[in-house]
């Protein structure tokens, strides 16, 4: 079972790496991997297990924040519709890589945190509102989804920890809490 202490914080050196491609057939490493990833996730939204196993929540995690540099990501990321609790994205993908996105920019109010980074990172986190992402299922079977607001942002988060990107890289150094004009704030 995956835990924070499994999860390598900033400064190593494969969060700045870009991920290897992950081949098909999946090989059984691979594949446990995924579903230790997703499970990590769903204990992470759990409170208690969550408080048992001491793991910080988490909307979505990549290989390469386990040490492992390959093109893997997971994602659960939870419903806020009250009627509806299913999460609105559960899935794992292999080899994502973004194929368009829209003009529009959007971030998140609060900002972007991770869980490789245990410090709080003021400032916005300017990304693509719109995007559609091509990636292999665990089957090997080509898909092609577009996400759009929250969604769409945490994929570009996860995705850019295969590039060896950090979410601080996409804040304005000069100006962290300042938007150009026309950038959609998600609350």
């Amino acid at each position: 079972m995956i835990t924070m202490k499994d999860i390598i914080r900033e400064g190593n050196p494969t969060l700045r790496k870009v991920a290897e491609d992950v081949p098909f057939p999946l090989s059984d490493e691979d594949r446990k991997l995924a579903e230790e990833m997703q499970t990590f996730l769903t204990n992470s939204q759990d409170p208690v297990l969550a408080e048992k196993y001491g793991l910080r929540g988490g909307v979505g995690l990549a290989a390469p924040q386990l040490d492992v540099s390959k093109r893997i990501i997971a994602l659960l990321v939870p419903s806020m519709d009250p009627k509806n609790p299913e999460p609105t994205l559960d899935t794992v993908m292999f080899n994502p890589k973004v194929i368009s996105h829209s003009v529009q920019e959007a971030c998140l109010a609060d900002g972007e945190g991770c869980l490789s980074v245990d410090r709080d990172v003021p400032g916005y986190v300017v990304r693509h509102n719109k995007i559609t992402v091509t990636y292999e299922d665990a089957q090997g079977n080509k898909q092609k989804k577009r996400f759009k607001g929250y969604e769409a942002i945490v994929v570009q988060h996860e995705i850019d920890h295969t590039n060896g990107i950090m979410f601080y890289d996409h804040i304005n150094t000069k100006a962290p809490l300042t938007l150009k004009e026309g950038v959609l704030v998600i609350e």
